[in-house]
């Protein structure tokens, strides 16, 4: 996502789809992908399909330039007839939520967890005071590497809204699962009404290196990852996937996709990082003139590897 305006906000969607479902709800995002485009203050929105067992959900950010555009998306007939149409297609509940952004961005970590409470009438003392040592709690824990509350927004969002990050999956489930937190919770039973937890992964974040500063641009990352992607898919499939996989062993064509799909992500994670630090100066970059090098430069690339392997 890009660098957030200031005052701008992002409708946070979370949702699980029922099996057998997940191209049709697909297809159903890019059109209200284009319904959305044409009401004031939209800026851009991006999907997040699962990635199990991590994400089990889909998660979807529509920014807006201010919190009364987003509300008025949420609130217009034309939502409210899309949402209606796609539940046959849904499982359970939405949650759905407004976050101000920062200028890091909504979800920067390779992993949030998105914890929505709903409190008792006349708790919010209560809770914000539990909140409080909840905070200063979970900022000891391993990995931790920040948390951000929202209060409710009345006739929009009656829940407290926290996003809590850390660096690995493996430090969230190990501080989601610890016995401070439970012990927390279990006291946190007097004041709150109701209370989710629905992880989130990003996308490409997990491929690149991250030292102090906003991410990397998603345009960037896609180059590169293209830039590893399309020598990769071309040569294991001239070399091993149809001489080996399908003429020799025999294997149907969707078999021998699959097997080169999976090689290929597991290669990616190697060359992604890899071409990431050789690329540092320009990833980074919020120079035009930088910006506009770099894309230059990995363009060459591209036209390079085309025509040489027009050539095998």
């Amino acid at each position: 996502m890009s660098e957030a305006p200031a005052g701008s906000v992002t409708i946070v969607t979370q949702t699980r789809v029922l099996k057998g479902h997940d191209h049709a709800f697909a297809d159903w995002q890019e059109e209200t992908k284009r319904v959305v485009a044409g009401f004031p203050g939209f800026i851009e929105q991006s999907v997040a399909p699962p990635a199990p067992p991590a994400q089990v959900d889909w998660v979807i950010l529509q920014r807006f330039a201010s919190t009364q555009d987003a509300v008025g998306w949420l609130k217009s007939p034309e939502r409210l007839a899309r949402v209606s149409g796609v539940q046959p297609m849904l499982a359970g509940r939405d949650d759905v939520h407004l976050v101000r952004d920062g200028a890091a961005g909504v979800l920067p970590s390779p992993v949030s967890v998105v914890i929505s409470t709903r409190l008792k009438s006349g708790q919010e003392a209560a809770y914000r005071a539990w909140e409080q040592r909840m905070t200063a709690l979970q900022s000891r824990a391993p990995g931790f590497e920040g948390y951000r509350l929202e209060a409710p927004i009345p006739g929009v969002q009656e829940d407290f809204l926290a996003i809590l990050r850390f660096d690995t999956q493996e430090h969230l489930e190990s501080w989601l699962g610890s016995s401070q937190r439970a012990a927390m919770l279990e006291e946190a039973r007097a004041f709150i009404d109701e209370f989710h937890t629905r992880t989130v992964r990003t996308g490409f974040e997990q491929w690149f290196s991250a030292p102090k500063g906003k991410p990397p641009a998603p345009w960037k990352q896609n180059m590169l990852v293209l830039l590893m992607l399309y020598p990769v898919v071309f040569l294991f499939g001239h070399l091993v996937q149809t001489p080996l996989l399908m003429d020799r062993a025999g294997l149907p064509f969707a078999v021998a996709l699959f097997i080169g799909n999976g090689a290929s992500v597991l290669m990616l994670t190697r060359l992604v990082p890899w071409a990431s630090r050789r690329f540092e100066w320009w990833v980074r970059s919020a120079s035009p003139r930088t910006n506009a090098l770099g894309a230059g430069i990995i363009l060459a690339l591209y036209a390079a590897m085309i025509a040489a392997f027009v050539l095998v």
